[in-house]
C-alpha cells in the first residue's frame, strides 16, 4: 500500500515492523516488482480498502486504514467475495456502512454508484484512483480556480459546469472571491486530497483550471493552446501539429509541454514568468496561431465555427483570456 499513511503513523509503523525484521523471504516462489523489499514476521495485522483482487493475485488500488489489535495474525485468510445465486450480482465491498464507504477520511455516500458506465468505475474507484495519485494530480490543481463538471448521476445522466460554490461542495474546498464583470464571484480551489475526494462525493467528473493562481490572478503563469481537429483528421495529424507547435515555442525561447484533453485533441501547455497580463498572453497566443493557420491553411483554423473545420484542426487561443480554463493533467 502506498497511502493512507500519515506522517506520525508511518514513523510508529517502522519502529514496530524494524522489531520483527527477519533477513530472508520467508516465502517459496521469488516475488517480483518489490524493489528493495524488507521482510518482517506476519505478526501485525493491518485493515485495508481496495478495488479488487487483481488476476495476478495483487490488490487493486489499496489504502491502509490502520491496525487490527483485536485480531491475531493467524486468524486472517485470503477473503474471496461473496456470490449470490445469480453470478453476475457480486455483494458489494463495504467499509461501514452498506451506503458508505470513507477515502482519505472523507464518507462517500452511495459507493457503489457506477459514474464511468463503459468502465463500470464506481464512485468509490474513482476516490481511491485520486488517493492513490494524488501526489501528481495535485500540484496542477493547487492554488488555482477552478471550474468543475458535475454528473450527480454518473456520465450519459445531466451534467452541468459548477464554477461558483454551488451546493453540497464541503468545507475542505478553499473558496476565493473573483471579481467578475457585474458581481464578485466565489470560486473553488482544489489544495489538498480531501479536498478532491470530496469532490467525487458531490458528482465531479471533470476539473478545470485556470491559467493564473489565487495569489496572482491577473498574471497567468502558462499559455495554453488548444488542438482541436475535426472528426476527419488522423489523431497522427494533431500529435505532428503539436510538435510543431513545440518547435515554434523553442524558436521563442520558451519550453513547452503536450496534455491530452480527454477527448481527440491535445494541448502544449507553455509554463511563463507570471509577469504579463491576460491581454498580453492571448494577444500572443492569436499571433502565433494565425501564423500556423497562414503557412498551412489546408490543416489549420483559427475560426472557431465548426461548419468551417471541415479536415482541419482548430487551434484555439481562447484559452488564454482572463476565466478561461482548460481541463487539468
Amino acid at each position: 500500500m502506498g497511502t493512507g499513511f500519515t506522517e506520525k503513523l508511518a514513523t510508529s509503523l517502522r519502529k514496530r515492523l524494524d522489531g520483527l525484521a527477519v533477513k530472508e523471504c520467508p516465502f517459496a516462489e521469488k516475488l517480483s516488482g518489490l524493489g528493495r523489499a524488507h521482510w518482517v514476521k506476519p505478526e501485525l495485522v493491518a485493515q485495508v480498502t481496495f478495488a479488487e483482487w487483481t488476476a495476478a493475485g495483487k490488490l487493486r488500488l489499496p489504502s491502509f486504514q490502520g491496525l487490527r489489535e483485536d485480531k491475531p495474525a493467524s486468524a486472517i485468510v485470503r477473503e474471496k467475495p461473496h456470490v449470490s445465486a445469480s453470478p453476475a450480482q457480486e455483494v458489494p465491498m463495504v467499509t461501514k456502512k452498506e451506503d458508505e464507504a470513507r477515502v482519505a477520511g472523507v464518507s462517500i455516500t452511495h459507493p457503489d454508484r457506477i459514474v464511468y458506465p463503459d468502465q463500470g468505475v464506481t464512485k468509490r474507484d474513482l476516490a481511491l484512483y485520486y488517493e492513490a495519485v494524488h501526489e501528481w494530480i495535485l500540484p496542477h490543481l493547487a492554488g488555482r480556480p477552478a471550474t468543475l463538471v458535475r454528473c450527480p448521476e454518473g456520465v450519459g445522466s445531466p451534467c452541468f459546469y459548477q464554477k461558483h460554490t454551488g451546493f453540497g461542495v464541503a468545507k475542505s474546498v478553499r473558496r476565493i472571491s473573483i471579481e467578475e464583470k457585474k458581481k464578485v464571484g466565489e470560486y473553488l480551489v482544489v489544495d489538498d486530497l480531501p479536498a478532491l475526494v470530496s469532490l467525487v462525493q458531490i458528482g465531479i467528473l471533470e476539473l478545470h483550471t485556470w491559467n493564473s493562481t489565487a495569489d496572482a490572478l491577473e498574471t497567468p503563469d502558462r499559455i495554453v493552446f488548444d488542438l482541436d481537429p475535426d472528426p476527419s483528421v488522423a489523431f497522427k495529424k494533431v500529435i505532428e501539429t503539436a510538435r510543431r507547435m513545440r518547435v515554434r515555442m523553442q524558436e521563442l525561447g520558451l519550453e513547452s509541454f503536450v496534455k491530452t484533453t480527454g477527448g481527440k485533441g491535445l494541448h502544449v501547455v507553455v509554463p511563463i514568468v507570471p509577469e504579463l497580463g491576460w491581454d498580453d498572453c492571448a494577444e500572443f497566443s492569436r499571433r502565433v496561431v494565425e501564423e500556423l493557420e497562414t503557412k498551412r491553411p489546408n490543416e489549420y483554423t483559427t475560426n472557431m465555427s465548426k461548419a468551417k473545420r471541415g479536415g482541419k484542426i482548430f487551434l484555439d487561443y481562447l484559452r488564454n483570456i482572463r476565466g478561461a480554463t482548460s481541463v487539468a493533467a
